[in-house]
Formats: structure tokens, sequence, C-alpha cells
């Protein structure tokens, strides 16, 4: 991994996935002694966040909002 020359790195897909990164997620950079940490912006509540964000997008249904709305309250 390379620094570029605007100060950016790329962190790598896979550990973005597993760590729960998700585009948009607000991140710190925390010294650690000699060590960069990249940590969640705000840990609290932004867990559901990211499940939404990773969720947005993926749903296809043909239905209406109204009719999803009538199975949802069972009408």
């Amino acid at each position: 991994m390379r620094l570029n020359s605007k100060g950016q790195v790329t962190i790598p897909a896979e550990l973005r996935h597993r760590l729960g990164f998700f585009e948009g997620d607000e991140v710190e950079v925390v010294e650690d002694g000699n060590t960069l940490r990249i940590v969640h912006a705000d840990p609290v509540g932004s867990r559901g966040r990211r499940a939404v964000a990773r969720m947005r997008g993926r749903a296809s249904t043909t239905r209406s909002t109204d009719e999803l709305m009538r199975l949802l309250r069972d009408e």
C-alpha cells in the first residue's frame, strides 16, 4: 500500500467488509504511539447506520409502497 500525494491510502476491501467500514462512514485517524489507527468516528449507534447502508438499494420488488405497507400491516 502506498500513500498518495494527498495523504490518502486505500483500505483493502476484505478488511473494510470484515471490520464493518462502508462507503460514507465517518472515520477518525487516532495517533497511538508510532501507529495510526483508523476507527469509526461515532461508535454509538453507527452499527445500525452501517447495516442500513449495506442493505440500501438491494431490495427489488414490483409492488408499490402502499402495497408493501398493507402487507406489513396485515390489511
